[in-house]
């Protein structure tokens, strides 16, 4: 990953679209711009690397999902935390998020999870680590959807979306890919 500077931001600036550098500037926190900035270069070489020829326009469900008006059959999604960056590209409609593990308070725990999740949190070795799993899940279950979170949180992961979790305990993030 590139070192997080100023320099680095200008350095990004001029490879995304005027949309993209509007949005990266409205964050007010310099990982913020990088984030958004990177996220969408990173996403730009994937596209590439499939054949696909810049600068790409996109479009947006109501929900705000967004999606390549000149591709519709290539899928994508990003996410980013403060500890990490997540593109995937794909063939079908995906996915993804990423969260950087972080306390929650009890409230939050029974808004998001039913019973039996609670029960794996608070069984759980580093429920910390386990409540950033369940999260995730659901996030991408929902980015996949392209609805937002809208739905039910706590019947969300009895849909019939596959989701593909991986942990980086040593870098404190989770992330997870829903198809």
């Amino acid at each position: 990953m590139s070192v997080i500077s100023e320099e680095e931001i200008l350095r990004l600036l001029p490879l995304v679209s005027e949309e993209r550098r509007e949005e990266a500037l409205r964050y007010k926190h310099l990982f913020g711009q990088f984030a958004c900035l990177k996220s969408y270069v990173m996403l730009r070489d994937l596209l590439e690397q499939r054949g696909l020829t810049h600068p790409f326009r996109f479009g947006y469900n109501e929900h705000g999902k967004p999606f390549l008006m000149d591709y519709p059959e290539v899928h994508f999604n990003l996410s980013h935390c403060k500890n990490g960056i997540a593109v995937v590209v794909s063939d079908q409609p995906v996915g993804i998020d990423i969260e950087s593990y972080r306390s929650v308070s009890d409230s939050l725990l029974r808004y998001t999870m039913n019973e039996e999740e609670l029960q794996v949190i608070r069984e759980s070795d580093d429920p910390i680590r386990t409540f950033t799993e369940y999260w995730t899940k659901k996030e991408a279950v929902f980015k996949l959807r392209g609805t937002g979170i809208t739905h039910d949180l706590h019947g969300l992961l009895q849909g019939e979306e596959q989701v593909e979790t991986h942990v980086n305990s040593e870098k404190r993030y989770v992330y997870s890919i829903a198809r």
